[in-house]
Parts: C-alpha cells; sequence; structure tokens
C-alpha cells in the first residue's frame, strides 16, 4: 500500500506539469482519490429498502483511508468519454439480511483485500460549466483477495471545477453481479470514489492559452479575441490582416494610419502629414492649378504642369506667350505668331536706303560711305527675326549683257553676306541678279543709267 500511495503522487506530479486547459480541448483526464464498498444495497429485498443506510459510513461502509483508486479517461466526442478505473480497498465489514428477516448483520470476514478493474463510459451534461454531472455504464472484474466475478456497473457522478483543468470528482457506481448475493464471490454493492481530477492533452504550441487546432496564428502569442492572432499595434486589427502591423491604423486603411485626415493611407500619401486630394497622392494644391505643391515651382501662382505649376511669360509683352511666340524678345502679333509684320512702310525704308548702297565700278565691293546705310538696313532685319526677304541686284547696259549678269548676282549677294555676317541667319535671306533685264529708268542718260544700277529687298511672303 505504501508502494501504491508513491505511485499515485509520482502520477500527479506529471499530470500537473503537462495540463493545459480548456475540458474539451484536452481529451485526456486522470483522477486519484478514495473509494469506499458497501454490500449493504444489495442484501435489501426491496428495492425502497436498497438505499438504506447509504451515508452510514461507519455501519456499513468500507474505507481505505488513503489513495485508492485511479481513473484514466480519453474523452472522445459529443459530451461523452471512456476510461478505465482501478481501485483497492479492504473490506472489513460484509452487510448479509437472513431470508425473512427485518434486519441486517454486519460481519467481519477478515479484512479481505478488494481489487477493482472497470471499464467505464460517461455522457457528461453542462461541458461549459463548472458544475458537470454525469451518468456512467460499464462493466468490469472485482476480486475479493482470490475470488472474483465480473460486473455490469452504472451510476452517476459530478465534476466541481475549480479551474479550466483542475475540479473535484465525486461518484457512486452500482455493481451488479448475476449470481445469488449468499452464494457469490463477490456480492453485489456500491462504490463510492472521491478524488481530484486533471485534465490535459491539448497542444498549445504558442502558450497563448489557445489551442492550435482553434488558433489561427499557431505560432504567435496572440489573442482570444483575434482567435490566437497577435495584435502588434493595438489598433484591433490582427496583424495577419493588418497591412501596417506596427503603426496603429484604421480599419478602412486595413489597419494603416491617416495622419493628415485626407482618406488616403499613410503608406499611400506622398504627403502624409499634409491633407490633400487623391489624384494628388495626398499632396496639396494651394494655387489650384492641378499641380502638387511639393513640384510646382511656382505654388502660389497657377500654371500648367508643362512649365512646372508656373504661368507661362510673355517677355515681350505682345500678348503671345513665350512658347508660342516665335519673337519671344520682339514685340509681334499673334496673326504673325508674335512676330512683327513687315508693312508696306518697313519695305519702302528698305529699299530707300537699298538705292543708296555704292558699290566700286565694275565691281562687288562697297564703297566706304555705304557701310552706315548697310547698318541701317541691318537693324530693320534684326527687328523682324521671323521675315524672309530676298535680295535682288540690277545693272545699266553699259557692257555685255553676260558680264552684266554676273555683276548684279554678285552684288546682292554681296549685300547678303553683310547681313548674315552681322547675324541674319541666313535661311531668311536669299540673293540673286536680274542684270541690266529690269530696268527703270532710261539707259540712254547718265542719270537714267544712275537709277537703273541698283539693289532692291523683297519681302518672302509664307502661307
Amino acid at each position: 500500500m505504501k508502494h501504491l500511495n508513491k505511485l499515485f503522487v509520482a502520477a500527479l506530479l506529471v499530470v500537473g506539469l503537462n495540463v493545459q486547459a480548456q475540458d474539451e480541448d484536452n481529451p485526456w483526464a486522470i483522477s486519484f482519490g478514495v473509494n469506499a464498498v458497501s454490500t449493504r444495497f444489495g442484501a435489501a429485498s426491496k428495492f425502497e429498502d436498497q438505499f438504506g443506510g447509504f451515508f452510514k459510513t461507519d455501519e456499513y461502509w468500507n474505507v481505505l483511508p488513503s489513495v485508492s483508486y485511479l481513473n484514466v479517461s480519453r474523452h472522445v466526442g459529443d459530451n461523452f468519454s471512456f476510461g478505465i478505473t482501478g481501485s483497492v480497498n479492504k473490506i472489513d465489514k460484509v452487510v448479509t439480511r437472513q431470508p425473512g428477516a427485518t434486519y441486517y448483520d454486519v460481519t467481519d470476514p477478515g479484512d479481505l483485500t478488494y481489487y477493482g478493474v472497470d471499464g467505464i463510459i460517461k455522457y457528461g451534461f453542462l461541458p461549459k460549466s463548472w458544475f458537470n454531472p454525469y451518468v456512467h455504464v460499464g462493466g468490469g472484474y472485482t476480486w475479493l483477495d482470490e475470488q472474483g466475478n465480473g460486473t455490469v456497473n452504472g451510476g452517476i457522478g459530478i465534476n466541481f471545477w475549480f479551474t479550466e483543468n483542475v475540479g473535484l470528482t465525486v461518484q457512486s457506481t452500482y455493481k451488479h453481479t448475476f449470481e445469488d448475493q449468499a452464494e457469490a464471490n463477490v456480492p453485489k454493492h456500491i462504490q463510492h470514489f472521491a478524488g481530484i481530477t486533471f485534465k490535459f492533452g491539448g497542444k498549445d504550441t504558442d502558450k497563448d492559452g489557445i489551442y492550435d487546432k482553434d488558433d489561427a496564428c499557431p505560432e504567435v502569442p496572440g489573442l482570444k479575441q483575434f482567435q490566437g492572432c497577435p495584435d502588434t499595434d493595438s489598433d484591433g486589427i490582427p496583424d495577419k490582416d493588418d497591412a501596417c502591423p506596427t503603426e496603429a491604423g484604421l480599419p478602412e486603411f486595413q489597419g494603416c494610419p491617416d495622419t493628415d485626415g485626407d482618406g488616403i493611407a499613410d503608406k499611400d500619401d506622398a504627403c502624409p502629414t499634409v491633407a490633400g486630394p487623391k489624384e494628388l497622392n495626398g499632396c496639396p494644391d494651394g494655387d489650384g492649378d492641378g499641380v502638387a505643391d511639393k513640384d510646382d515651382k511656382c505654388p502660389e501662382v497657377a500654371g500648367p504642369k508643362e512649365n512646372g505649376g508656373c504661368p507661362w511669360p510673355d517677355t515681350d509683352g505682345d500678348g503671345v506667350l513665350d512658347k508660342d511666340d516665335l519673337c519671344p524678345s520682339v514685340k509681334g502679333t499673334a496673326a504673325n505668331r508674335g512676330c512683327p509684320e513687315v508693312t508696306e512702310e518697313v519695305m519702302k525704308r528698305l529699299n530707300e536706303y537699298a538705292k543708296t548702297i555704292l558699290f566700286n565700278s565694275g565691281k562687288a565691293t562697297f564703297k566706304e560711305e555705304t557701310l552706315p546705310v548697310l547698318a541701317s538696313m541691318l537693324s530693320i532685319f534684326k527687328e523682324y527675326p521671323n521675315a524672309s526677304f530676298s535680295i535682288e541686284g540690277h545693272t545699266d547696259s553699259d557692257g555685255s549683257n553676260a558680264l552684266n549678269q554676273t555683276l548684279s548676282e554678285n552684288r546682292a549677294a554681296a549685300v547678303r553676306n553683310f547681313l548674315v555676317e552681322n547675324g541674319i541667319q541666313a535661311d531668311r535671306l536669299t540673293s540673286t541678279g536680274f542684270g541690266e533685264t529690269k530696268p527703270i529708268a532710261s539707259n540712254k542718260n547718265a542719270k537714267g543709267k544712275a537709277q537703273n544700277r541698283r539693289v532692291e529687298v523683297k519681302l518672302i511672303k509664307t502661307n
């Protein structure tokens, strides 16, 4: 008996170290404690007398004052469990009744050793309550010393749970033998049990109190309300569903914050601390020009995106923006795309100067006094940087036609070259010679010949 007690203590230590939590999640249970045996129940002749003396422990009950039973059981589902119970006792009171007698005899059979091994099927009620009654049936084999009988068992019990895994169990079991009570090796009897029950066997890998089978995050400690998943930033959204698990945020942004309250989560907001519209990725647009302030070179003045958010300049103030102005530094007209228009008056001035260009006789070189004239023409050409002109050379009739043709061409080219060398774009000017073919006066006198030796400027009109 001393060794048996040691065995029960060892079992207690093992179970105590391994128990986990909830009943339905811990399929295994172990119970141990004391038991008491009475044959009074089987000795009664009438059913209503069976329970007489049920609680007269001193008179009818055999009690072993030490750990005297062990039950191991496993939950199998739907509030059913199956187990094995082993028990020992000392029988020093046997209750009998002579046929026809109205009294009971209590005899000492000489400290018979009682051994019982029983299978038990239990059905529990109120499984989630601290008060957990149950009924049970089963069968087994019982010995008194070396004599034994098989029994069919049934009874009731109650678990009183102190915690989710530790409770007090009390149970009464009627063991029925099918032999005559007087002749049976083991008489019919009732066995009471009272002991401590531990439930265990559930797996909780992350030790968060939620079993792996119910834990959506079984390897990471978490919270019960999130099926065992953590909520690192405590924003009410579990990390597994949180796009920003380390920053507290809002459900509508999958747990991400919106610091500036503009309806765009910080992670998607190019300006997370300043409110701005969605179309500009959350950045403000102070001047309302559709260019975010951070990208706007002129954030206080509206301007097109193509110019960095700044208004287009009009350098020459002619009403045509520089981006559309072919002559951005010279005032012009919108009709001429910002360039000044060459009027008849301008052409008249040019040709008045052209008539006074003097060449050395028979040559295409300028006389010294002609240079101021050319400079005046040059300034006019510069005023109209978008206009194109034709420089035409003419001679009198002196000399051969071929010589005069060449001379007229060379003199027109000389004027063009002067203008190009002094800043006029070459593609704006053409030069040609007409020799003596287009006189404007008679070649029969000196005055007429002087008029025919001339340079003319023509405006080249473009569509």
